[in-house]
């Protein structure tokens, strides 16, 4: 299945709404090498760039949350929330 990145870039944002709720901006990258997408979440001075792989972003697209994206989506608004 190919994955449109602007469909994606909207099913995580649906999935994981603190990424809304703070005000993120999120961008997405796939790399063929790595066969993944690329995933940078930032906030001011705070950033996160983290990988999905192609499995986890078909899955994602059928409303599967990939468990691995959401432990770095969490800790990375933990982080946020600790320093503001």
């Amino acid at each position: 299945m190919r994955v449109d990145p602007k469909a994606l870039e909207s099913k995580i944002r649906e999935m994981y709404p603190d990424i809304n709720k703070y005000g993120f901006d999120l961008s997405l990258n796939f790399n063929e090498q790595k066969d993944a997408w690329i995933v940078d979440l930032k906030h001011g001075q705070h950033e996160l760039t983290t990988h999905l792989e192609r499995k986890d972003a078909e899955a994602c697209m059928d409303g599967v949350q990939c468990v691995y994206f959401g432990i770095q989506v969490a800790q990375f608004v933990k982080n946020f929330e600790a320093k503001e």
